[in-house]
């Protein structure tokens, strides 16, 4: 079933976009955020293999684990915090309705 959902993501200048995401499309936050044209780079393309998409979740939504990669990759990452994960990680569903994420300092 095709259902939309809205989440906020706030840029490095404090500026909060609040953006229509699909959840048909199986598109992740990184590809979200490019589509919207805010500054996420996702250099390796969404495999976790840079932290060019890092983002802070602000709001207590229950995402799947970090995988083994996310994690290494996070662990090697600058301005990383308790909440940082890697946008290109987080799949757009349902359940993420009302998401607010901030983007994390470029390195």
């Amino acid at each position: 079933m095709h259902q939309d959902i809205q989440i906020t993501i706030i840029d490095r200048e404090g500026a909060e976009h609040q953006i229509n995401a699909p959840t048909d499309m199986n598109l992740n936050l990184m590809e979200v955020c490019r589509i919207h044209e805010l500054p996420v780079k996702g250099e390796c393309g969404g495999m976790a293999m840079c932290a060019t998409c890092q983002i802070y979740v602000e709001t207590p939504h229950e995402l799947p684990a970090a995988s083994d990669d996310e994690l290494a990759m996070l662990d090697q990452a600058f301005f990383v915090k308790d909440n940082s994960r890697l946008g290109c990680q987080i799949n757009m569903h349902a359940d993420l309705d009302g998401l607010v994420v901030r983007l994390a300092p470029e390195a």
